[in-house]
C-alpha cells in the first residue's frame, strides 16, 4: 500500500490511516452498525482495534483496499450483507480521509523545511552580505581617516611654507642687497693690504735717509707698529666679509623652502647653514658642537630639511634655562643617514612627550609660537621617507634622532 504525491512517497499502516477516529469511538460505531461484534486487523493478520483473541471460525472476513491494495480485514460475526458492506465502506472513507491528513501533513511539512531552508539560505547570504558591507564601511572609513590626516598634513605643511616663504622671500631680498656690497668691500680689503705692503718698502729709506725731520715725523706717527698691526685688522676685516658672505648664502639657501624639485645635497652641508643663521639666538643660550661624520649625497628637499634643522636648533637653544650644551651628530647607521640633536636643557616632562608632534601643541607662552615646528619637521621627513624620535629626562635633556633612508624607496 502506497501513498504518493509530487514530493511525496510514504506508505502508511492500516492503524496510522485510522488514526484520525478514537479506537474506541470507532468500534462502538462499528458494533451498532453491524449490530454484532467485530475488530479490524492489518494485511498481515496483526490486531488493529476491536475483540482480541479472534472471532469463532464461523465470523465473515470482509477485506479494506485502500489504492488498490488491501490494507487489511474487517472481521465480524454479523450475517447482514448490508450492513458489513456499510461497515466496510465507512472504513475505507476514513482510511481514504487519514491518508489525505497525511499526505496533506506530510506536504505541509515539506513546504514548511524547504521555506525554512530558503531562509536559512537567505538569512545566510544576508549575514554575507552584511559582512562584506561592513568590511567595506571600515575599509572606507579608514580611508576617509588616511585622507584627511593627509589633507590636514598637506594643510600644516602648506601653512609652514607660507610663513617660510615669506621669510625666505625676505632672506633673500637681503642677501641679495648685502652681496654686491660686500663684494666690493672684501675686495677693497684685499687691495688696502696690498697697499700696506708698499708702505713697507719705503720705511727703510725714510729711517736712512738721515733726515732728522723726516725721521722723527716717523717715530712720532709710530709708523713701524701702525704698519706691523695694519694688515692683521685688514685680515680680520677681510674674515670678518667672508663670514657674512657665508651668512648672506646660507640666507640665499633658506630663501628657497618653497622649491618643488629634488636636488642632491650634502646634509652636513645643510646642517651648518643651520647654524649660522641661527647662530645669534643660539651662541646666547648654549655653546655648539658639531661632530659630522662623511655622510653620502642625498637626494631631497634640502631647503625643507634645513627648515627641520633649524627647527630643532631653535628649540634646543629655548630650552636652555641656564646656558647649556648643544651637540649635533651625524653619521650612517644600518644603511641610514641619522643625526641627533642632543641638548642639555629642562628635558621634557613624561606626560607631554608623547604630544610633542601633535599639531598645535606648545608648552611656550602664549604668543610665543604656534605648535606647527615639530609638526612640520616630522611631516618632512616622513615625506622623505624617513622617523624621527625623541628621548628626554627632565632636568638633564633632550635628544631628537632623525633617521633618513639613502636609497628612498
Amino acid at each position: 500500500m502506497g501513498i504518493r504525491s509530487e514530493g511525496y512517497d510514504s506508505a502508511l499502516s492500516l492503524r496510522e490511516l485510522l488514526s484520525g477516529v478514537a479506537p474506541d469511538k470507532l468500534l462502538a460505531a462499528l458494533t451498532v452498525l453491524l449490530g454484532a461484534p467485530a475488530r479490524v486487523v492489518s494485511a498481515d493478520g496483526a490486531w488493529v482495534m476491536g475483540d482480541n483473541p479472534p472471532l469463532a471460525e464461523s465470523a465473515s472476513r470482509l477485506p479494506l483496499v485502500h489504492d488498490l491494495e488491501t490494507a487489511g480485514y474487517l472481521e465480524t460475526t454479523a450475517k447482514d450483507q448490508a450492513r458489513m458492506h456499510a461497515a466496510t465502506v465507512m472504513l475505507e472513507s476514513l482510511m481514504r480521509s487519514g491518508a489525505r491528513y497525511f499526505m496533506a501533513s506530510e506536504m505541509h511539512l515539506e513546504v514548511v523545511k524547504a521555506d525554512y531552508e530558503e531562509l536559512q539560505r537567505r538569512h545566510a547570504a544576508l549575514m554575507a552580505s552584511e559582512a562584506r558591507y561592513k568590511a567595506l564601511a571600515e575599509k572606507l572609513e579608514d580611508r576617509v581617516k588616511e585622507q584627511v590626516n593627509t589633507i590636514a598634513s598637506a594643510h600644516r605643511q602648506l601653512y609652514q611654507a607660507e610663513k617660510m616663504a615669506s621669510v625666505g622671500q625676505l632672506a633673500a631680498g637681503v642677501a641679495h642687497e648685502i652681496n654686491n656690497p660686500i663684494g666690493f668691500i672684501r675686495s677693497n680689503l684685499v687691495t688696502a693690504l696690498s697697499y700696506v705692503q708698499k708702505f713697507w718698502t719705503v720705511a727703510d729709506p725714510v729711517k736712512s735717509s738721515g733726515d732728522t725731520a723726516l725721521i722723527a715725523a716717523w717715530q712720532a706717527a709710530d709708523l713701524d707698529f701702525v704698519l706691523g698691526d695694519f694688515p692683521s685688522l685688514l685680515q680680520e676685516s677681510v674674515d670678518g666679509a667672508d663670514r657674512v658672505a657665508r651668512i648672506v648664502s646660507d640666507l640665499k639657501g633658506f630663501s628657497n623652502v618653497d622649491q618643488t624639485g629634488e636636488e642632491t645635497a650634502d646634509l652636513n652641508d645643510c646642517i651648518r647653514s643651520a647654524c649660522n643663521v641661527a647662530a645669534n639666538q643660539v651662541n646666547s643660550r648654549a655653546d655648539l658642537k658639531l661632530t659630522l661624520g662623511e655622510l653620502p649625497p642625498l637626494r631631497c628637499k634640502a631647503g625643507h630639511l634645513s627648515q627641520v634643522f633649524l627647527n630643532l636648533l631653535l628649540n634646543a637653544a629655548q630650552a636652555m634655562k641656564v646656558r647649556g650644551e648643544i651637540h649635533i651628530r651625524s653619521g650612517v647607521e644600518n644603511g641610514q643617514i641619522v643625526i641627533r640633536f642632543e641638548d642639555t636643557g629642562s628635558g621634557i616632562p613624561a606626560e607631554v612627550l608623547p604630544r610633542i608632534f601633535d599639531p598645535f601643541f606648545t608648552t611656550r607662552d602664549v604668543g610665543s609660537g604656534t605648535g606647527l615646528g615639530l609638526t612640520v619637521s616630522r611631516d618632512i621627513i616622513i615625506a622623505h621617507g624617513g622617523s624621527i624620535e625623541v628621548s628626554s629626562e627632565p632636568g638633564v635633556g633632550t635628544t631628537f634622532t632623525i633617521h633618513l633612508p639613502i636609497n628612498k624607496p
